[in-house]
């Protein structure tokens, strides 16, 4: 554009008439989640190509310059994100020395519902051998899993991952989750076995059956 956009009286101004690489930038600066080029192409009043190219070379601009934060394609949405190299100063500042993490019983159980989903909660304790409804509700308030209806034999609400999961794990789509077999190559004989030793779970009667992870109202 070759209209310096000072130069256009404030109340005359529109979308259009910003440039948009800096107008993109502004944007992502305060958006909470990843923003979707169809999204920005509507805000911003440009063709969802147009947008497109544009949100590449600026992620191309940052590498090159060697920005500390990258801009990233993250659950079909665009973020700026602390590059890797830098995190460490981004957790020393924005933790002060305190880690904020999963405790292993609420990873193993987000780890169910992210191969298994969707899957109720009984199935997910039977896999795990172990009364997991504290965990599941830590996991809903933290946004990382949702219920996605009912199961059609027995009526049970069904959980599955969300995008601020996606977001968080850095992943395009759950296709981009790494295949168990390496890690667990007798993941299902051990999933059969645990099912037979284990007595199936009601999440909602008060005095389920199995041990339950208690700490899990304090992990974080």
């Amino acid at each position: 554009m070759s209209e310096d956009i000072s130069e256009i009286p404030a109340g005359l101004r529109t979308v259009a008439d910003l440039d948009l690489k800096p107008a993109l930038e502004a944007v992502l600066m305060v958006v909470d989640e990843p923003a979707t080029e169809e999204h920005l192409a509507k805000i911003l009043e440009r063709p969802k190509r147009q947008i497109a190219d544009a949100l590449r070379e600026l992620a191309d601009e940052y590498t090159v310059q060697g920005r500390g934060f990258e801009l990233r394609l993250i659950a079909g949405g665009w973020r700026f994100y602390t590059r890797p190299a830098y995190a460490t100063a981004v957790e020393r500042f924005v933790l002060d020395g305190q880690q904020a993490r999963l405790t292993q019983a609420a990873l193993e159980t987000l780890a169910v519902v992210a191969y298994r989903q969707p899957v109720s909660r009984s199935r997910v304790s039977a896999v795990r051998g172990v009364n997991c409804d504290g965990v599941m509700r830590t996991l809903l308030q933290r946004g990382l899993v949702e219920e996605a209806g009912t199961e059609p034999e027995t009526g049970a609400i069904l959980y599955t991952t969300t995008n601020y999961f996606l977001e968080r794990m850095g992943l395009r789509g759950l296709d981009e989750l790494p295949e168990l077999a390496p890690f667990l190559p007798e993941a299902d004989a051990i999933e059969a076995e645990t099912q037979e030793g284990v007595p199936s779970f009601d999440p909602d009667a008060p005095d389920a059956p199995g041990t339950d992870d208690a700490d899990d109202q304090t992990e974080f």
